[in-house]
């Protein structure tokens, strides 16, 4: 397989660790109300069960850092649907997060945005090349088929791709620092909208 680039290999390597400046950011600048903390919980949960159902069918291969892989061609779940739901779901919490500090709204969340969206369409853009090259017409045909971010309103199917079960338990375990970080982010985030209301 090709090299990576310099920079898509740092986005791919450390993309767990790239929303923690916005995050600070975030917390710094927090400016929430009742509407910001509803509306951006619901855009976490949403982004959270996209990535939980993906999470249940491609298992903990998801978690890799070292190098583009995969065992199968998922199609099965969500991945019916759009071709990287983790990512869509990951897009999902981040902006979710943003809308519940209500920090610098709305450029702080638009900006966001803009640099999830770039950083994972650098990472998929590796690893479609993998995946082109690992499962040839049957990954050609889904890439065809399926969008990659925009989930399209029908479920793609291929009954001669052999699909992994549904695994819930290993997804609750695969996903369980996901959900300690995104349940810490939202306790500070209603506590500091607390405190500060507590102190006027």
């Amino acid at each position: 397989m090709e090299q990576k680039s310099g920079l898509t290999k740092f986005l791919f390597t450390n993309r767990s660790y790239t929303p923690i400046p916005f995050v600070i950011l975030m917390l710094v600048f927090q400016d929430s109300n009742i509407w910001s903390l509803v509306t951006g919980f619901i855009l976490i949960l949403t982004g959270e069960f996209i990535r939980f159902w993906g999470v249940s069918y491609a298992g903990s291969e998801t978690r890799t850092t070292g190098k583009v892989g995969g065992t199968n061609l998922v199609i099965s779940g969500p991945f019916g649907y759009v071709r990287n739901p983790l990512y869509v779901g990951n897009i999902l919490i981040y902006t979710g997060a943003g809308v519940m500090s209500f920090a610098i709204f709305p450029y702080f969340q638009i900006f966001g945005l803009i640099y999830f969206v770039f950083q994972y369409y650098m990472i998929v853009k590796e690893e479609e090349e993998y995946l082109k090259k690992e499962f040839g017409k049957e990954y050609e045909e889904y890439y065809k088929n399926v969008p990659r971010f925009i989930p399209r309103l029908t479920k793609y199917q291929n009954k001669n791709l052999r699909q992994p079960e549904q695994e819930i338990k290993e997804a609750l375990k695969s996903e369980r620092r996901t959900l300690q970080a995104i349940t810490i982010v939202i306790i500070t985030i209603v506590l500091i909208h607390i405190l500060r209301r507590l102190s006027f």
